[in-house]
């Protein structure tokens, strides 16, 4: 799951500024799960952008709507009723769904609502966890399902460092080593006969912000 955080008011006043009409765009997709982007974040961020505005002698219009998600055809078409004579648009997707509806509609203003942090997983009720940086190169089979890259501070692909005791990690005593993770993963699924395999220098450049990258498209369609 994406998962993001609401950017400071003062920024995106200073975004709108100048604009007479907004929309303030929700979307239903992960931005809601995480509770930052959802139809009741984005009502409460048009009513603060309202207050603000008024505070700096600068009053709007400023509407809402959400609908799924915004990173898909489906779903960004239905925007189109809201943005009747709107001159600027605070989308509070993602970064991917920022731009896909600056794509759509290319002759009005977008301003991320959002800063998209990382994807992740909930390990309790409200609480975030990063799993995944996108490196475009899985190794999770050989792994355990523990991922080296990004739970290893380090980001080690064969076995701890020496800074590693306990199985916990150098950097602080609550943060599990990725390698013991992967050793304990292994061991009880009998296969710690894996952890002989000496995996290769990662390679960096299929990374998301590494080298230049192919504009990949599956086709998903039955």
């Amino acid at each position: 799951m994406i998962v993001a955080e609401i950017k400071p008011i003062e920024e995106i006043a200073e975004a709108i500024k100048g604009a007479k009409k907004v929309l303030v765009a929700g979307c239903g997709g992960c931005v809601t799960v995480c509770l930052s982007g959802g139809q009741k974040e984005t009502d409460i961020m048009a009513s603060a952008l309202r207050m603000k505005m008024e505070v700096d002698g600068q009053p709007m219009q400023i509407e809402t709507a959400t609908y799924e998600r915004q990173c898909d055809p489906e779903y960004v078409v239905r925007f189109k009723e809201h943005l009747k004579d709107v001159d600027a648009v605070v989308s509070m997707a993602c970064g991917v769904g920022v731009q896909f509806m600056a794509e759509n509609y290319p002759e009005i203003i977008f301003v991320p609502g959002q800063n998209t942090k990382f994807a992740g997983a909930a390990i309790e009720h409200g609480i975030w966890e990063e799993r995944c940086m996108l490196c475009g190169e899985c190794v999770l089979a050989k792994t355990g399902g523990v991922c080296p890259v990004i739970r290893c501070s380090k980001s080690l692909m064969n076995g701890p460092c020496g800074g590693s005791q306990g199985g916990v990690c150098e950097i602080s005593k609550d943060t599990p080593c990725a390698w013991q993770l992967i050793y304990d993963r292994l061991k009880g699924q009998g296969r710690l006969d894996m952890m002989t395999e000496v995996l290769p220098a990662k390679n960096w450049s299929k990374n998301r912000d590494g080298g230049p990258r192919k504009i990949v498209r599956e086709d998903v369609r039955l």
